[in-house]
This record gives structure tokens, C-alpha cells and sequence, in this order.
């Protein structure tokens, strides 16, 4: 047996445990997390100059703002969440840009926003048991 493959299905196992275990609020925890993860992907692949790496990481990155985005309830929330949904298109629309013109630097921007982000949600967790 190939150990790379056993090593993917292992971790596809744990992250599929974590996720099936973990709360609402951690959830978008793991989702901003794993946005960070994809964007400092890309910004490796563009000083290694690997195209494709890039925009595989890339496109993750945008899925996955695209579904924190979606998630958000802007019909019946306050006005801070039409502007973090607003935020959120600022930053898919930057990743975007970053694609396009491989620039680590708009990729560092919309990793500070996010990280931004999701310190604020972090400081916003529920008491108890978090998985």
C-alpha cells in the first residue's frame, strides 16, 4: 500500500470525525481556518511558481469564503452582517485579482482580513465543550 494514500484517507477520516462532532460556531472556525490554509497554499505555489498549485489553492480559497458568505443570514441580522457579507465578496473578489496577477501581496490582504475575522468569532465562542 502506497503510505501517501494511506496518510489522505487517514486525515480525510479525522477531518470528517472533527467536522461530524463540532458545533455550529466551530464549524465556521474550521472553515476560516481552513481559508487561511489554502491561501498561504497559494502564495507558496506563486514563489514556487506552480501555476496550477496556485490556482487549485486559489479556487479552494474562494469556495470557502463563497460558503462563509452564504451561510450568513442577511435577512434577518443585524447591519454588521450585510457588512461582513460585503467583506466577504471584497475578499473573493481580491483572491480574484490575485489569481490573475500571481501577487502574493493581495493574498497576505485578504489573509489579514480573514484573520481578522475570525479572531472576532473566536472571541465570540460559546462556553463549553467546542470539539
Amino acid at each position: 500500500m502506497n503510505p501517501m494514500l494511506a496518510l489522505r484517507q487517514y486525515q480525510k477520516v479525522g477531518a470528517h470525525a472533527q467536522t461530524s462532532e463540532a458545533s455550529p460556531h466551530r464549524l465556521v472556525q474550521m472553515l476560516m481556518e481552513g481559508g487561511l490554509g489554502r491561501i498561504a497554499e497559494a502564495k507558496g505555489a506563486i514563489e514556487r511558481k506552480d501555476i496550477a498549485a496556485k490556482c487549485t489553492a486559489i479556487s479552494k480559497a474562494l469556495g470557502i469564503i463563497g460558503g462563509l458568505c452564504e451561510g450568513l443570514d442577511l435577512e434577518n441580522s443585524a447591519d454588521s452582517v450585510g457588512d461582513l457579507n460585503q467583506l466577504y465578496i471584497y475578499m473573493m473578489k481580491r483572491l480574484a485579482e490575485a489569481n490573475v496577477k500571481s501577487d502574493p501581496q493581495i493574498l497576505d490582504e485578504v489573509a489579514g482580513l480573514l484573520r481578522t475575522v475570525k479572531e472576532g468569532w473566536d472571541g465570540i465562542a460559546p462556553p463549553g465543550p467546542q470539539f
